[in-house]
């Protein structure tokens, strides 16, 4: 009786979800089973890359949320360095969305891999396009990495901004290169007006469906980076305590 009754009267730990995570979860579902079947089935094959067009539903989608992504990091470290708007709060979205941003930009390496693979015979070739998205993916690692260095929430929080906002400069050099530099990756597909009909409809449902994974991911993942917060601060107040009753 004693051990049920201290074990319910425990603090159960707090959850991250909601009413709208959930349905907002539940919409995210729903729309990646809708990418897998106009993607998969329902959408043509391409004249020229044939089944192979299938691949830039995941693909562009990815790429796309990658930008949003480390923008985000971006403007709320921008956020956090101004007086203003200084906040703890900022600092978390910000590291919630660029780890968020690393796994689409992973995806969207892995998918251009299989996608050159069929188009161009390799996984891989050291153009700009692919050469300058290699290089963020890494320097957004870099910049999780500065996160873990230890220190004060406000240290952590001061430096990642700074980077973040040198990292950040990078999303326009890869957006252009092909522009810039005419690699052997081709051209915006949706800008050029190459995909119409069922083919764009998928690449929109991509969008949509992989923008909502985003905003899921990045709310419990900042709710889980606060949480991480508390219990580092109630153990440095432990630690105060315990110290203060030995002196």
């Amino acid at each position: 009786m004693n051990l049920t009754s201290s074990s319910s009267s425990s603090p159960s730990p707090s959850p991250t979800s909601t009413r709208f995570t959930r349905a907002l979860g539940v919409a995210a579902l729903v729309g990646i089973g809708w990418l897998v079947l106009f993607g998969l089935f329902l959408s043509p094959n391409d004249r020229v890359q044939k089944t192979g067009v299938r691949i830039l539903y995941i693909h562009v989608p990815s790429a796309w949320l990658a930008y949003l992504a480390f923008g985000v990091t971006g403007l709320s470290s921008a956020a956090y360095l101004w007086k203003r708007t200084r906040n703890l709060q900022w600092d978390r979205v910000a590291g919630a969305s660029a780890e968020v941003g690393v796994l689409f930009m992973g995806i969207t390496l892995v998918s251009g891999s299989l996608w050159g693979r069929i188009s161009w015979g390799q996984f891989w070739t050291w153009d700009a396009r692919l050469t300058t998205t290699a290089f963020l993916f890494v320097t957004y690692i870099g910049y999780l990495a500065v996160r873990d260095l230890g220190g004060t929430h406000q240290q952590r929080a001061k430096r990642s901004a700074v980077m973040a906002l040198l990292a950040v400069l990078e999303v326009p050099l890869v957006h252009f290169s092909v522009k810039w530099w005419r690699p052997l990756h081709q051209n915006e597909t949706v800008e050029k007006g190459k995909l119409n009909g069922l083919m764009l409809f998928s690449l929109f449902i991509g969008l949509i469906s992989f923008t909502l994974l985003y905003v899921w991911l990045v709310i419990h993942r900042q709710r889980v980076l606060a949480l991480n917060d508390q219990v580092d601060d109630r153990g440095l107040d432990l630690a105060l305590a315990a110290r203060r009753e030995e002196s």
